[in-house]
């Protein structure tokens, strides 16, 4: 008997983030997309009209023909994913939530408070414990977000070399075009270039991954005391987030011991948009690349390689992840999945 999938709606659906999110949704066996929110100047449109699709899947028929609301409540679906961007997104994710509709937010408004998880299902799914704590808001909906793009890489990598007593990190990202949205970096600025700053990257990947790494206490989550260090620069490349990463632990594992973490991490049961291999360790010496790995998993395995003795900390290493996959809509739809499987929805 075929299972009536359960309508969802998207904030911010012209954007970048939204579109992936329109990409990541078509078929899905849970969830199917009903409602489109955009500004003001979108709205009244129908979505084939309203937005420039910059996929290179095509936009799905089913999506096209949509009218494009205003990002108001009255007419959109209780389950709701945000991509908007985080100049508007407070107020409007908060008035959904307010009004009786679930938030599953890509955008960094509510991730560092105290009450709202901040989630990557592999890594820390019992974070959904919050939510407990979030209703003393009043809220009839609640907020559940995802990560900084590059703090999903980084989290995955170092979530299973916690037992080994993680305690200092060292990160640079190489990050790709896409992150920065359309029509983004001019091609006069990056062609040819490294722009070695990325306006609050580096704060969130310091905060961000701490709390993902934490321990759920009894009204909060107590951050994990590794001491993170991070640098963010944009590279010409389209897509993935490249990182390389140091670190020290208390006690030194071998090689092997890392590589056998990273490779024993468990695929999620019966969620559409888990990968099966949630994190792979290639041993050739040139890998991962951007070119060749990104796209390992449907977008959503984080690839690693080129681990090594640090001769500052313990090992250095390579990590690369897809940006707006892992890293943005496939992470959120996956934390629906998580949250529709365990009762939360």
């Amino acid at each position: 008997m075929k299972t009536e999938r359960i309508e969802i709606g998207i904030l911010g659906a012209t954007g970048m983030v939204g579109q992936q999110f329109i990409a990541l949704l078509s078929n899905h066996p849970w969830f199917r997309v009903a409602w489109l929110g955009a500004s003001e100047r979108s709205a009244g449109k129908k979505y084939r009209d309203a937005c420039a699709w910059r996929l290179a899947t095509p936009l799905p028929d089913a999506v096209a023909d949509l009218d494009v609301d205003a990002a108001t409540p009255g007419r959109a679906p209780r389950l709701v994913f945000s991509g908007l961007d985080s100049s508007v997104a407070g107020e409007i994710e908060g008035t959904f939530a307010q009004a009786g509709h679930t938030i599953v937010s890509n955008s960094r408004n509510y991730r560092m408070e105290s009450d709202v998880p901040l989630l990557i299902p592999e890594v820390n799914g019992d974070h959904l414990g919050l939510l407990k704590v979030q209703a003393a808001r009043g809220w009839k909906g609640r907020i559940v977000t995802n990560p900084n793009c590059s703090t999903v890489v980084l989290s995955m990598a170092l979530a299973p070399l916690r037992p080994f007593g993680l305690n200092k990190v060292t990160i640079t990202t190489l990050q790709a075009i896409s992150g920065a949205g359309y029509p983004g970096v001019p091609s006069w600025d990056i062609l040819g270039n490294v722009i070695p700053f990325i306006d609050g990257e580096e704060h969130k990947i310091e905060t961000e991954t701490k709390k993902i790494l934490g321990c759920i206490g009894d009204r909060r989550i107590d951050p994990h005391p590794v001491v993170i260090s991070a640098q963010t620069t944009r590279v010409a490349v389209q897509n993935g987030h490249t990182e390389s990463i140091s670190v020290g632990f208390d006690h030194r594992p071998s090689e092997e011991d890392l590589i056998d973490a990273w490779m024993s991490s468990k695929p999620l049961d019966g969620l559409p948009s888990a990968p099966a291999q949630p994190i792979v360790y290639l041993r050739e010496r040139n890998r991962p690349q951007p070119a060749l790995d990104v796209d390992r998993g449907r977008g959503m395995t984080v690839t690693i390689g080129r681990l090594r003795p640090c001769p500052i900390l313990d090992y250095k290493f390579i990590a690369l992840g897809h940006n707006t996959i892992r890293g943005a809509a496939g992470v959120a739809i996956l934390n629906a999945e998580l949250m529709h499987r365990d009762g939360f929805l």
